[in-house]
């Protein structure tokens, strides 16, 4: 049933997608908002408070709403299924911004570009050059379509096979805003944050993060150039901070050939990137911080598009083939 809830609420969402503004963001931003308030009183052990309660409470919620239908009906099982997932899973919840600033950038409108990429990640992009626009828009396109659709894949289909329903998607939905939120509000509201939390919440997505950003990164290689995947992914991931996106991008560019990484404009993704400074002969791209290929073009944004795509097709397959292999078992 899991390969039929995911083919239902990927349609669904390409025929009618969430609006950019829409009600169930604001509740969950308000809930997220609601919990640090209230249960956050500044000490590390309230920080667990807050978590537990902002990210694993929607979770056994949606886990009791899932067993309830399956015990009426496994039709309104099925339903709730892809109704948590249009929620959850999907491309058009940022897709929106890539194609408009892929559009802005044909038509060689930079500024609309830079401003579309600000809005996206609330940066200030207003003094990069095409080349870095052009990197950070596949950069965070292929972490947005690693979060928004892979990462949800992973663990609704494990979530599924316990017996609880889309519990895994909304886990590692709420899991990944609460990491968002808290470094959105530290950053960029210029309100009051428990660094802890911050740290807390950093942490467990990055536990809840670690098998699906490997399968992502595995995927890519598969789909794309095999050989130059694993090898950008064994070399050139330590260039991100965060191991997991580091894993991501580097499997990423090596498969489609472009250059990811390096040193970033100030203000722009200044935790994403880190240059190797010992060992590397100077001029070289492992000098420069940033993986082997083409230096960034807009061609690669479709190589991109195709890259995402085609591994949503390798992995829905391999979901059917289980869920045959279930039947007839």
């Amino acid at each position: 049933m899991s390969f039929f809830a995911v083919l239902f609420a990927l349609l669904i969402e390409q025929l009618k997608p969430l609006p950019r503004d829409n009600g169930v963001h604001d509740m969950v931003f308000a809930w997220v908002r609601w919990t640090g308030r209230n249960f956050d009183a500044g000490k590390p052990r309230h920080t667990w408070v807050v978590w537990g309660v902002s990210v694993l409470g929607p979770t056994l919620l949606v886990a009791a709403l899932y067993l309830l239908a399956e015990h009426y009906s496994l039709l309104l099982a099925l339903a709730v299924d892809v109704g948590v997932l249009y929620l959850t899973l999907g491309f058009r919840q940022f897709s929106h911004y890539f194609t408009d600033i892929r559009d802005a950038l044909d038509r060689g409108d930079e500024d609309l570009a830079r401003q579309r990429l600000a809005e996206w990640r609330h940066l200030d992009a207003s003094e990069l050059p095409r080349t870095e626009v052009l990197r950070h828009v596949i950069e965070h396109a292929l972490l947005a379509a690693h979060r928004h659709v892979f990462g949800v894949f992973f663990w609704f289909v494990v979530m599924s096979a316990l017996g609880l329903g889309p519990t895994g998607a909304v886990l590692y939905r709420m899991a990944e805003f609460s990491s968002r939120f808290w470094g959105y509000r530290h950053r960029t509201l210029d309100a009051p944050a428990d660094d802890h939390l911050l740290a807390l919440s950093r942490r467990l997505f990055q536990w809840i993060d670690h098998v699906p950003a490997r399968l992502t990164a595995f995927g890519f290689a598969v789909v794309g150039n095999f050989e130059e995947a694993i090898g950008s992914w064994r070399r050139d991931a330590s260039l991100w901070m965060y191991p997991n996106e580091g894993i991501i991008l580097a499997a990423a560019a090596g498969a489609v050939g472009v250059q990811l990484g390096g040193t970033a404009a100030p203000g722009v993704t200044p935790d994403r990137s880190k240059t190797f400074t010992d060992g590397a002969e100077p001029g070289t791209t492992e000098a420069q911080g940033c993986t082997a290929g083409l230096p960034a073009q807009a061609g690669h944004l479709q190589s991109v598009v195709g890259l995402v795509w085609r591994s949503v097709v390798l992995w829905m397959l391999l979901t059917a083939l289980l869920s045959l292999a279930n039947v007839i078992g």
